[in-house]
């Protein structure tokens, strides 16, 4: 039985620097890792990977040969590796023995909720190969700054989850760097915890530009509120405390944490349900880290 992750989200969301950040961290912590490279478009990567699509098919090629786009000729990847499936396969089973499995995908979004083939891939090597998966879904955390583009990453996430059929982790990467594009208007465990997001429909009621949109805009959160799957984890991948609970939660949603356990199913059972002692990490104290404090002091008093 082998582990791993596969790392999905929208261009820009860091997930190049999210594998070769994580192989570290994994290799610092006593495991074997391997990255895959199936982003055909990832010509320059700071990772050793040990399996690369562009050894089997090259998006520049496709483009040319066949007078592709990027996203037509990313679909057109993506089918071709399907097609090719014995190839991946063929190249996982040498590491099948004690590796740690990062698959790194490309970041067109609607290759993960409007077309089946991304998909098709990673069930056809879990199936095959025996694989425990978690998709880890990124999503920049600056877009907390703007409501009309948070609601859009809801959707995004709770799409991709729908499609991908795996144990999901959604994840607001760049934390550090939340703010950079403006202060949040709530705290940030309203942005993690993903509840009540009639509070946001009346932030985006103040914009004159969303509130045409409003029914809309109504109906699209009550459909995350109705589902009650998204929430976010946190990520500022330099930070390895941060990183490390990342993985403690990765580690608990495809199983590795029962990995090397031979015991009944009333220990499996305490593991199971104990309690996420870094709860408090991923809200508050990563809001007292990275987020500026509204209040003033006088100093006179």
């Amino acid at each position: 039985m082998v582990f791993g992750q596969v790392v999905i989200g929208p261009p820009g969301s860091g997930k190049t620097t999210y594998c070769n950040g994580m192989s570290q961290f994994l290799q610092l912590i006593g495991r074997k890792v391997a990255v895959v490279n199936l982003d055909p478009a990832n010509d320059a990567l700071p990772y050793e990977c040990a399996v690369n699509i562009e050894d089997l098919i090259r998006l520049s090629d496709v483009m040319v040969e066949h007078t592709l786009g990027p996203n037509g000729g990313l679909v057109y990847c993506m089918d071709y590796l399907e097609k090719n499936i014995d190839w991946l396969e063929a190249k996982l089973k040498t590491l099948m023995k004690d590796h740690y499995i990062l698959f790194d995908l490309p970041g067109q979004v609607e290759l993960f909720f409007l077309h089946s083939n991304a998909k098709n891939v990673i069930m056809k090597l879990v199936k095959k190969l025996n694989l425990r998966l978690t998709a880890v879904h990124l999503v920049d955390a600056h877009l907390c700054s703007d409501p009309g583009k948070y609601v859009s990453a809801l959707i995004l996430s709770l799409s991709t989850m729908l499609h991908m059929e795996l144990p999901h982790i959604n994840v607001l990467s760049k934390i550090d760097l939340i703010e950079s594009y403006g202060k949040l208007a709530f705290n940030l465990d309203f942005f993690t915890d993903v509840e009540d997001l009639s509070y946001l429909q009346y932030k985006l009621d103040q914009d004159p530009r969303s509130a045409k949109y409003r029914k809309l805009t109504k109906e699209l959160c009550e459909v995350v509120e109705d589902y009650s799957l998204v929430n976010f984890a946190t990520l500022d991948i330099q930070d390895k405390e941060s990183v490390g609970n990342l993985v403690k939660l990765i580690d608990k949603s495809n199983g590795y944490i029962f990995a090397g356990i031979d015991a009944s199913a009333v220990e499996f059972s305490k593991i199971a349900v104990g309690p996420v002692d870094w709860d408090y990490y991923r809200v508050a104290a990563v809001q007292e880290k990275y987020m500026k404090d509204d209040e003033t002091f006088d100093d006179d008093n």
